[in-house]
C-alpha cells in the first residue's frame, strides 16, 4: 500500500470512529486512541499539505447531523480545540501565537475544566429559550430543542434581566454555548437502578448524556439526570456583551446561567500551567469526568484576531490529561483467592497505557458483573483506571466483535487446591472454604498477626511470604511453634531479629479470645462478631459445638454467618489447627459473658469517639467500652450518650454541639466505667 493510500485509510477509519462518538454515540475506541489517530493524520498532512481536502478531520468539528432532527445553521462556527499533552506542548502553542501578535506577549489566561459531555447551543429571544442545537458539524447541528426543555438547569426565561456586576443587560439575541453532562454520583444512581430493572446499563456518563440528549423521545431525555453548564458567548445582536472572557463568565453567571466555579484567571500563562497540573491530582474531587483543563486567552478581541489553523481556534488550547479511560483486548479471565476464601475474577489484558501506567491486569468485580455485561473472551473493552484505583473493566465493545469471542464459564473447582467452589444464597461471592488452601495461606496469616487481631509486632508480610514458602508454617497455629533455629535459616534473620520475634508471638499468647476469634479469619466474624459470640461461648471448644439454631439466638448472626461459623469448625484442617492452638497454650477464656455485659457499668449507653486517643488504640477503646456493657457506634445523633474526644476532632464534636452530646475525654471514659 503506498503512503497515499495509508493517508486515505487512516481519514476513512478517522470519519467512521467521528461517526460513532458524535452520532451513534457508541465509540470502538477511546478518546486518547483516537487522539493519537489524528495526530498521525496531522503528521502526514504537515509532510504532504497538497493531500489537505475540505473534508480532512483535521479541518472539521464533529460530524454530520442526524437526518432524523431538523437542522440548525450555527450564527457562528462551532469550533473544537488542538490538545497540548503537558505543559512543553502548552508554551510550544504560546511562543507560536506570540509570533503571530505582540499582544499575546503580555496576555492573561482563563483556566477552565474540559467537561466530558456533549455541546450545545442555545438561542434565547427577548429572554426566551427559543432553540436549541448539538454542535454537528461545527456549522450545522442538530434541533433538539423539545428534549434541552427537558433538562432543569436550563433557563426557559433568562433569570435576571440585568447583571448586577457589570450593569449589562441581556441581548435580544443571545446565543450561548455550553456543556451538557450527567454528574458521576448520578451516572452510578443510575445504572443501579437500570441493573436492577434488569435493563441495559451504560459505559461511561458521557455516551450516556450524548445518547440522552438524541432522543425522538423527549420523555426518556426527561428521565436521564442531565445538566449542564455554560461558557461562551457565540452571538448577540442588540445589547452588549463582555470583552473578555473571564468576564464572560462572570456576566453568564450573574444573569442566572450556570457557570464552572472552578476557573480562574492568571496574568501569565505559567501560572495558568501551574494550576491545571494541580488538577491532575485533583479531578477525582470534581463531581463530573473531565480529561483536561482548556488554556483561553482572556481578551476576546486579540483571540478571535489570531483566527483559526483548521477547525482550531488558535486563542485556546485544551491541556488533555493523561486517558483514564482505554480500549484493549481481553485475553484471558483468571481468579484469585482471597484470605477469607472469596475467589474473585480478574482480566488478563493485552498491555495498555492508562494514565503513565502500563496495564496488563484489570479486576472484573465478580462473577456476576460478567456475566451481565457478557464480557468474553478476546472481546474488546473499556478498561479505566482512576487516580490510585486499581485498573477495572467497565464493559465489551459489542459492535467490535468478530465471532472468536468466547463465553466465561464459571470453574467448578478452586484453581489452588481444586476443591468445589460455594455458593451461599443471597450473596454474590463464591468461596473456596479450604482453610489449607495455599493461595489463602499467606493472607490467613498476615490478617491474623495484624495489629487489630494478634497483633504480633516484627512479623511483617515479607516475614510470613518466606515462612510459607520454606514450609515453616502450614496454617497459623505453627507460628507459636517457631524455633530460633528456623527463623536464623531465612534471608535477613539475625540473633536480634529472631529473638524480638519470638518474644512478639510469645506475647500474643495472652491475647483476649475475642481477638484470637478475629483472628482466625472466619467469614463474617469481624471484631464486633467476635466480641459479641465470646459473650456467650467462653472459649473455642463450646463455639465449636455451637449449632447453626444456637447461633442464631445471638442478635445480629443470621443464617449464612451462622452456616458459616459451623462449616469453619466442622472442617477437619480446622480442627487440627485448634488442637495445635491448645496445645501451645493459645487457650483464651472469655473473661465477659452476655449477663456480666448487661449489667456492666456501661450498659445501655452508646459511644463516639473522634480525634487521636492519647491511652487508647481504637481497637481497645472499642474493647474497653464493649467489654463495660456499652456500645461503639460512628456517627453522632441524638440517641448518642458520649462522645469520646481525642487530640485534632473532626466534625463530629461540632455535630455534638449542636445536638447537645455529653463531651468525655479519655479520663472522663475511665471513671465513668469504675
Amino acid at each position: 500500500m503506498t503512503e497515499k493510500a495509508d493517508y486515505e485509510e487512516l481519514k476513512s477509519q478517522l470519519h467512521s470512529h467521528n461517526y460513532r462518538y458524535h452520532v451513534l454515540d457508541e465509540p470502538l475506541i477511546s478518546d486518547s486512541e483516537f487522539d493519537k489517530l489524528l495526530n498521525q493524520l496531522k503528521t502526514m498532512e504537515a509532510e504532504h499539505s497538497d493531500w489537505v481536502s475540505p473534508d480532512s478531520p483535521s479541518q472539521r468539528a464533529g460530524a454530520q447531523p442526524l437526518d432524523k432532527f431538523d437542522k440548525v445553521q450555527h450564527p457562528a462556527p462551532i469550533l473544537s480545540l488542538a490538545n497540548a499533552f503537558g505543559a512543553e506542548d502548552t508554551l510550544a502553542w504560546f511562543e507560536r501565537i506570540k509570533k503571530l501578535d505582540e499582544r499575546v506577549a503580555s496576555a492573561k489566561f482563563i483556566v477552565e475544566p474540559k467537561i466530558d459531555g456533549l455541546s450545545v447551543i442555545l438561542h434565547y429571544r427577548d429572554g426566551l429559550f427559543v432553540k436549541g442545537a448539538s454542535r454537528g458539524n461545527g456549522e450545522v447541528g442538530e434541533d433538539i430543542t423539545v428534549n434541552l426543555r427537558t433538562i432543569g438547569a436550563i433557563p426557559l426565561r433568562i433569570p435576571i434581566q440585568k447583571s448586577p456586576s457589570t450593569g449589562l443587560r441581556p441581548p435580544s439575541y443571545l446565543v450561548i454555548r455550553g456543556e451538557v453532562f450527567i454528574e458521576i454520583k448520578d451516572f452510578d444512581i443510575l445504572n443501579k437502578k437500570l441493573e436492577e430493572a434488569g435493563a441495559k446499563t451504560y459505559l461511561n456518563p458521557r455516551n450516556t448524556a450524548a445518547g440522552s440528549l438524541r432522543q425522538l423521545d423527549p420523555s426518556l431525555t426527561a428521565s436521564r439526570p442531565l445538566t449542564l453548564l455554560l461558557y461562551q458567548i457565540v452571538h448577540s445582536e442588540g445589547g452588549q456583551v463582555p470583552s473578555s472572557q473571564w468576564e464572560v463568565l462572570e456576566y453568564l453567571k450573574a444573569l442566572g446561567f450556570p457557570v464552572t466555579d472552578v476557573a480562574r484567571r492568571f496574568d501569565e500563562l505559567e501560572s495558568a500551567i501551574t494550576y491545571t497540573q494541580s488538577f491532575q491530582t485533583k479531578r477525582d474531587e470534581l463531581a463530573y469526568e473531565t480529561d483536561g483543563i482548556v488554556i483561553k486567552i482572556d481578551d476576546l478581541e486579540l483571540a478571535a484576531d489570531l483566527g483559526i489553523v483548521g477547525k482550531d481556534p488558535r486563542g485556546a488550547i485544551a491541556y488533555k490529561f493523561p486517558s483514564r479511560e482505554v480500549t484493549t483486548k481481553l485475553e484471558d479471565i483468571r481468579i484469585n483467592v482471597g484470605r477469607t476464601g472469596v475467589v474473585t475474577p480478574y482480566a488478563v489484558l493485552e498491555p495498555v497505557q492508562i494514565g503513565g501506567v502500563i496495564v496488563e491486569r484489570a479486576t472484573l468485580h465478580n462473577f456476576d458483573f460478567i456475566a451481565e455485561k457478557d464480557i468474553r473472551i478476546n472481546d474488546r473493552v473499556l478498561v479505566k483506571r482512576a487516580g490510585e484505583v486499581i485498573p477495572y473493566v467497565i464493559g465489551p465493545l459489542k459492535d467490535a466483535r468478530s465471532g472468536d469471542e468466547k463465553p466465561y464459564q464459571l470453574p467448578k473447582t478452586c484453581p489452588a487446591c481444586k476443591q468445589p467452589l460455594e455458593h451461599f444464597d443471597g450473596e454474590v461471592a463464591w468461596y473456596c472454604v479450604n482453610a489449607a488452601c495455599p493461595e489463602q495461606l499467606v493472607r490467613n496469616v498476615e490478617h491474623f498477626v495484624s495489629r487489630g487481631a494478634m497483633d504480633i509486632v516484627g512479623l511483617g508480610i515479607k516475614i510470613v511470604e518466606q515462612l510459607v514458602a520454606e514450609g515453616i508454617v502450614k496454617d497459623v497455629a505453627d507460628l507459636f511453634t517457631l524455633k530460633k533455629e528456623q527463623l536464623l535459616g531465612l534471608e535477613g534473620f539475625a540473633e536480634k531479629k529472631a529473638d524480638n520475634l519470638l518474644v512478639s508471638i510469645q506475647q500474643a499468647n495472652s491475647q483476649s479470645l475475642n481477638r484470637l476469634l478475629s483472628a482466625l479469619g472466619i467469614r463474617g466474624v469481624g471484631q464486633v462478631m467476635a466480641f459479641d459470640l465470646t459473650r456467650h461461648y467462653p472459649n473455642l471448644q463450646a463455639l465449636s459445638t455451637a449449632t447453626v439454631e444456637d447461633l442464631q439466638e445471638i442478635e445480629g448472626v443470621g443464617p449464612n454467618i451462622a452456616e458459616a461459623i459451623v462449616e469453619w469448625f466442622a472442617r477437619p484442617a480446622n480442627k487440627n489447627i485448634l488442637a495445635k492452638l491448645k496445645s501451645s497454650g493459645v487457650w483464651p477464656i472469655a473473661t465477659t459473658t452476655a449477663e456480666d455485659q448487661s449489667v456492666g457499668s456501661l450498659s445501655g449507653l452508646t459511644f463516639v469517639v473522634t480525634g487521636t486517643l492519647e491511652y487508647f488504640s481504637r481497637d481497645e477503646i472499642k474493647e474497653f467500652i464493649q467489654s463495660n456493657g456499652g456500645k461503639l457506634i460512628g456517627s453522632v445523633s441524638k440517641k448518642t450518650s458520649y462522645l469520646v474526644l481525642g487530640k485534632n476532632p473532626g466534625s463530629k464534636l461540632d455535630k455534638a454541639r449542636q445536638t447537645g452530646v455529653k463531651v468525655l475525654n479519655e479520663e472522663e471514659l475511665r471513671n465513668l466505667a469504675a
